[in-house]
């Protein structure tokens, strides 16, 4: 590691920039494909069954329920150290604090006198909640979609993560569950729990929506599924964790490396990326990295997680931030002098972190912020995690007859000039009235729409036309609307 090479950006040609920029993850997309394919194929079909088979394959645990029984989840605080506890707790506060900030006010506006248009909100029913398990248990993803969830108030949120092979789960993800009011906790991860919340099981119930990070399975599966029409839909693509770091000369070397190794320990396809204009603070940061490195207790992991690191040497902190927008990182850290200046100038970032006291470790348990972001470049067109991924939004829109009066002529003329007639005589019915020739009352084929004293000399007349059993007057039927309306 420490003699990792560093590549000087101004020497490579375009193609070998974009290279240099590629998660290596990527690179099996065809196998990644195929696998996630069938495993959505056969849970799909054999639903439990399924789960059950790919989590004895995945996870080494022979389950009889999927569920995890209740009353675990009820007595996990007591299984959970008072300062776990107690980080749990503080984290949880600032999280809901922060989404609470988001909740979204209705929209009520008056566009021309007699046109109302209305914004408003309501969240999703049923979310399912993907909280990623292996190397690590990870509560703090429970709160950053939990909290989300409850704060939006979601009707049933549900929650999978895979097992021990001995079939449980960290008490700390119980427990930061409860908080959350999530009753539902199912014992299955990986693909086949993305499947399970797409189509549904005989256990675990489907879903309108997947939230949550995982691996690259994962992140394929979420993808797969919402591309099918009774799939379900997905907050992001959300993968393997990265990050990327723009430092200068006067950067502290120990903090850069402690926050590329904070990603690099998350997995063994994490990325870290380093952007510097200074070639002394790249080499004092891969120093510092093999001295932190060999104190780690998941070392293993990380190591292999830097191999993958990238250390980049640019003419300058603008061509750094050139190089931060083409990678387009989930966690972007920027270790400069007058670091917050170059805001205005980042444009892709899953989340951004200022200065030299702000390491994404704050972001990723008790800032505030949701660390559920978008990863693989996505960050260029995904936003992150918000309370809103947990709503929809929908219009609503109430006109009195002088609004469409207001807004017919436009209405009529731009149906006509796209050729939609249904759509101009829907607004011309209302206003003056559609003037067709017709043979019966049965079949409706003409309609004329009059105002009340039209009407009522035409019902006079048809009255007294004892030989008109279709009540026609003059070759047309009328339509009664009320004056005014």
């Amino acid at each position: 590691m420490l003699s990792q090479s560093i590549i000087e950006w101004a020497c490579l040609t375009k193609q070998q920039q974009i290279d240099a920029l590629l998660r290596p993850a990527m690179k099996d997309s065809v196998i990644l494909r195929d696998t996630v394919t069938k495993i959505l194929s056969r849970v799909r079909e054999n639903k439990d069954a399924a789960v059950f088979e790919y989590t004895k394959q995945f996870d080494g645990a022979e389950l009889s329920e999927l569920r995890l029984d209740p009353a675990i989840i009820e007595q996990a605080e007591s299984k959970i150290k008072a300062k776990v506890k107690i980080a749990i707790d503080k984290a949880y506060a600032n999280i809901k604090i922060f989404h609470e900030a988001q909740i979204p006010q209705d929209i009520q506006i008056e566009t021309t006198p007699g046109v109302l248009c209305e914004q408003k909100h309501a969240a999703l029913e049923k979310v399912g909640l993907y909280i990623p398990g292996g190397s690590a248990p990870l509560p703090s993803t429970v709160l950053m979609l939990g909290v989300s969830a409850q704060v939006a108030g979601c009707e049933l949120p549900i929650l999978c993560t895979p097992p021990s092979p001995q079939g449980t789960i960290a008490p700390e993800i119980c427990y930061a569950a409860k908080l959350c009011g999530i009753k539902h906790i199912y014992l299955c991860g990986g693909a086949q729990a993305i499947a399970a919340m797409a189509f549904g099981t005989e256990s675990i119930p489907k879903v309108d929506k997947i939230f949550g990070p995982g691996n690259s399975f994962v992140t394929e599966a979420k993808q797969q599924v919402s591309q099918v029409v009774s799939g379900a839909a997905i907050d992001m693509p959300a993968g393997p964790s990265e990050v990327l770091v723009i430092a200068d000369a006067n950067a502290n070397a120990g903090f850069v490396a402690a926050d590329l190794l904070s990603q690099a320990e998350h997995g063994a396809d994490s990325q870290a990326v380093l952007v510097s204009n200074d070639r002394t603070l790249i080499v004092k940061v891969q120093q510092q990295i093999g001295l932190q490195l060999a104190q780690l207790s998941r070392h293993d992991i990380a190591t292999k997680a830097v191999d993958n690191s990238r250390y980049i040497l640019t003419d300058s902190i603008e061509e750094c931030v050139l190089v931060s927008n083409a990678y387009a990182p989930e966690h972007l850290i920027v270790q400069t002098d007058h670091a917050r200046d170059l805001l205005a100038t980042l444009k892709h970032a899953g989340s951004i972190f200022i200065g030299a006291y702000s390491p994404e470790s704050a972001g990723d348990y008790a800032s505030g912020t949701n660390h559920v972001l978008p990863t693989y470049g996505y960050a260029r067109n995904y936003s992150s995690l918000g309370l809103l991924d947990f709503m929809r939004r929908y219009t609503v829109q109430e006109l009195s007859r002088e609004g469409l009066e207001n807004i017919g002529d436009a209405i009529m003329d731009l149906a006509d000039a796209e050729g939609l007639d249904a759509h101009r005589n829907a607004v011309k019915i209302r206003l003056t009235g559609l003037d067709l020739p017709s043979t019966s009352l049965a079949q409706s084929e003409n309609v004329t729409v009059k105002d009340d004293s039209v009407v009522n000399s035409a019902v006079n007349e048809a009255e007294n036309n004892t030989n008109n059993s279709h009540n026609e007057t003059d070759g047309h039927v009328y339509i009664y609307t009320p004056a005014g309306k």
